[in-house]
C-alpha cells in the first residue's frame, strides 16, 4: 500500500511539544516563532523529516502555518483544511485564523505589540514571504528574528532523518527532450535575465531539468536537492550522493559538477564574493539565500525560476505519455466503478474502497505497459459528512461506512513514468435525492463549460475560472477552491504556475495540462466533486472566425454516473459534449476491459435520454 490511513493526532502531544516550545523560546529571549508546513524546497510534499507542523500541531494538511507566543497560538489555514484542522489541531490550544483572508502578515499587526521578538527559520520561509512580514512587523515595531537553529528541530527527540532514497534517469523516451538541451535552454534564459546564475530550489524543476526522478517524498517522484545553473561555464548540482547509484553518478557527472548538499552555502558565499548576478524566484527561494547573496556582497536578481514554464509546457513525448497513462488509469477507474456499483450499501467502508482501488491501478495493462509506481497524492474518499471536507484523508479514526441514501466522493490518482492522473467522481450510494442530483448537474455543467470552452492567446486562468461557477453561482451556491491545478508529467500531481483560479494569472500556454474540478460541499452531509484532467491545445482559425482560438483536450476517460444527472438542467451543446465524451470513454477504454466491466461501462457510456420528467 502507499497511503497510511494512521493519521491520528493526539491532543495530548500537542499540549507537551508547544509547552518544550514555549521553554525553549524563553530561553534564547524570543518571545514567539512562525512555523510554516514547508522544509528548504517549499514544496507541497516534504518528507517526514520535515513535518514540523505537523508533529508539532496534529494538523496534517498540506498547506498551514502556526505562530506559538509565551500565551496563545494561532494556526492558519485555507478555505480547504477548515473542518480537518478542528478535527486534528487541540482548540484548547489553537486558535484557528484564515491563511487567505488573514494571513500571518495581517495577522501578526493587529495582535502583536511592539517590542515582540518573533522568530523564523530563513530556510522555511519564501524571499516573498519575508517581505510581507517584515513590512508587517516594521509598521508596529515588531522585531522579526531569524534563526540559524531551527527551535522545533531542537526539541524534537525522534525525528526522522532525511531521506535516502535512490535516484534515477528518467528514459528520453518520455522526457522527450535531452537534459543537456534543456539546461542549454535554460542558460540562455539566465542571460536574458542578466544574471550571471539562476538557483533552482524547486526539487521538480531539477528533476525536470536533468532528466531524473527519485522518492525522497510522499506521491511525487522528486530527489531532494538544489542546482545553481550558471549562463556560461558548469552547473552545480548539490545532492546527497549517496543517493546517486553508479550509472546515474555517472550520468549527472557530465550535466554538471556534483556537490555535497552541506556546500550549498558556502557555494552561494564564494559565488557572490566573485560579483556573482544571482537569479532567485522570490515566490520559490528561502530567504536564507537572499540573506547569504547579500551578506557575500553579490546581487540578487529576482526572476522566475527559469524551468517553471519549460517544464508546464509539455513536449509531444509527454502529450503521448499523457495519454496514454489516462487510458490506463481509466481502465483501472472504470473497473472500481463497476466493482462499486455491485456492491451493498453498508458492505464497505472508505478504506476498502482506497485499498481495492489502489490494487485495480496495479494490475491494469500488461507488462508491455508502464506500471504505477505511486499514487500521486493521498485518495481522497469521502463518504456522506466527509465528503464535504474538500481535502479529507481517510485514517482508521475517521473511517466511514458508505451508507445508502449518501454520496460518496471519490479524488484519486496515479503516477506512471509515463504520466500523472487526477481523476474525481462523486457516486450515489442508493437513491439519491433531488437536491443532490440537481447540485451533481450543476457542477457537472462547470466542468462541461470549461471542457468546451474557447480562447484567444493570453487568456489567463483567472479569466475562465467564473466559466466552471456560472451555473452555480444562478442558484446562489459555490466552491471555496480553484477550479483547476497544473499537472506535471510524472511529477506533481499540483504544478505550478499555470491555474484555474482567481488568482490564476500566468497565461495559458500549449501544453499545459490542468485539471477542471468545479465541485459543491454541503457541511455535516455531503460533497460532490467532478475532475477531469485537460490540455491546452494550439489555437487554431475557427469557421467565420478573425482571431485563432485556443481549446482544450479531455485527457480522463471515466464515465459521469448517470444516475445523478438531471438532464433537464442541461443544454444541448452539454448533452450532445457528455454523449461525444461518453463514445470516447467507450472507445478508448472499453478494449481493455471484458465480461461484467465492459457490460458495466457499455451501459453507463450509452447516450442520455432527451425527455426526463423529475
Amino acid at each position: 500500500m502507499f497511503q497510511d490511513f494512521d493519521e491520528v493526532s493526539d491532543p495530548s502531544k500537542g499540549r507537551e511539544r508547544v509547552s518544550r516550545l514555549r521553554e525553549w523560546l524563553a530561553e534564547k529571549g524570543l518571545d514567539g516563532f512562525i512555523v510554516p508546513r514547508a522544509d528548504e524546497y517549499q514544496g507541497e510534499y516534504v518528507p517526514a523529516h520535515s513535518e514540523r507542523l505537523k508533529w508539532l500541531t496534529g494538523f496534517s494538511g498540506s498547506a498551514g502555518v502556526a505562530i506559538v507566543l509565551a500565551n496563545r497560538a494561532v494556526i492558519f489555514v485555507d478555505g480547504r483544511y477548515t473542518l480537518q484542522v478542528r478535527d486534528q489541531a487541540d482548540p484548547e490550544i489553537f486558535a484557528i485564523e484564515s491563511l487567505i483572508d488573514n494571513p500571518p502578515a495581517k495577522w501578526l499587526k493587529e495582535n502583536l505589540r511592539a517590542g515582540t521578538r518573533l522568530a523564523y527559520d530563513p530556510w522555511l520561509h519564501t524571499i516573498g514571504e519575508v517581505k510581507a512580514l517584515s513590512e508587517a512587523a516594521e509598521k508596529v515595531g515588531v522585531e522579526l528574528v531569524p534563526v540559524s537553529i531551527n527551535p522545533v528541530d531542537a526539541i524534537w527527540p525522534d525525528q526522522p532523518k532525511p531521506p535516502p532514497q535512490p535516484v534515477e534517469i528518467h528514459p528520453i523516451e518520455f522526457a522527450g527532450e535531452l537534459a543537456k538541451d534543456k539546461l542549454a535552454r535554460l542558460a540562455a534564459a539566465i542571460a536574458r535575465e542578466g544574471a550571471t546564475h539562476a538557483v533552482l530550489t524547486d526539487p521538480s524543476s531539477v528533476a525536470w531539468a536533468f532528466n531524473i526522478r527519485g522518492s525522497d517524498v510522499p506521491h511525487t517522484p522528486l530527489a531532494l536537492g538544489f542546482a545553481v545553473l550558471a549562463a556560461e561555464g558548469p552547473h552545480l548540482l548539490f545532492m546527497d550522493k549517496r543517493k546517486l547509484p553508479i550509472r546515474t553518478e555517472a550520468y549527472l557527472t557530465q550535466l554538471a559538477n556534483l556537490r555535497t548538499p552541506s556546500t550549498l552555502e558556502a557555494e552561494i558565499t564564494t559565488l557572490a564574493k566573485g560579483g556573482a548576478k544571482i537569479a532567485l524566484d522570490p515566490v520559490l527561494a528561502a530567504e536564507r539565500l537572499r540573506m547569504l547573496i547579500a551578506e557575500g556582497g553579490g546581487s540578487v536578481v529576482k526572476a522566475a525560476d527559469p524551468a517553471r514554464i519549460p517544464r508546464a509546457t509539455k513536449n509531444s513525448a509527454e502529450i503521448a505519455g499523457a495519454r496514454a497513462a489516462h487510458r490506463r488509469d481509466g481502465a483501472a477507474v472504470a473497473k472500481l466503478l463497476c466493482w462499486l456499483d455491485r456492491q451493498q450499501p453498508d458492505t464497505l467502508d472508505e478504506i476498502a474502497v482506497v485499498t481495492k482501488l489502489e490494487e485495480m491501478r496495479r494490475v491494469t495493462g500488461d507488462e508491455t505497459q508502464m506500471p504505477l509506481r505511486e499514487v500521486s497524492f493521498a485518495t481522497i474518499a469521502g463518504a456522506g459528512p466527509n465528503g464535504a471536507i474538500m481535502h479529507y484523508r481517510v485514517s482508521t479514526a475517521s473511517n466511514r461506512p458508505l451508507k445508502a441514501g449518501e454520496l460518496f466522493l471519490l479524488d484519486s490518482g496515479g503516477q506512471y513514468q509515463d504520466g500523472t492522473t487526477d481523476i474525481t467522481r462523486t457516486v450515489p450510494i442508493g437513491e439519491p435525492t433531488l437536491e443532490m442530483r440537481t447540485r451533481y448537474t450543476l457542477v457537472l455543467k462547470g466542468l462541461i463549460n470549461i471542457s468546451l470552452l474557447r480562447f484567444p492567446a493570453g487568456t489567463r486562468g483567472a479569466d475562465i475560472d467564473a466559466v466552471a461557477r456560472l451555473a452555480l453561482w444562478k442558484d446562489g451556491l459555490d466552491y471555496a477552491h480553484g477550479t483547476g491545478h497544473g499537472v506535471g508529467s510524472y511529477l506533481s500531481v499540483h504544478e505550478g504556475p499555470q491555474r484555474i483560479a482567481r488568482t490564476g494569472m500566468e497565461k495559458l500556454l500549449d501544453g499545459m495540462i490542468l485539471s477542471n474540478e468545479p465541485g459543491y460541499y454541503k457541511p455535516g452531509s455531503y460533497g460532490i466533486r467532478l475532475e477531469n484532467l485537460i490540455l491546452v491545445t494550439p489555437a487554431e482559425n475557427l469557421p467565420d472566425g478573425d482571431i485563432a482560438m485556443h481549446g482544450f483536450e479531455t485527457l480522463t476517460l471515466a464515465p459521469f454516473d448517470k444516475q445523478m444527472l438531471r438532464t433537464s438542467l442541461l443544454t444541448r451543446d452539454e448533452l450532445h459534449w457528455l454523449d461525444e465524451y461518453h463514445a470516447r470513454v467507450l472507445s478508448e477504454i472499453g478494449p481493455m476491459v471484458n465480461g461484467e466491466v465492459l457490460a458495466w461501462l457499455e451501459n453507463a457510456t450509452a447516450p442520455l435520454p432527451r425527455d426526463e420528467k423529475d
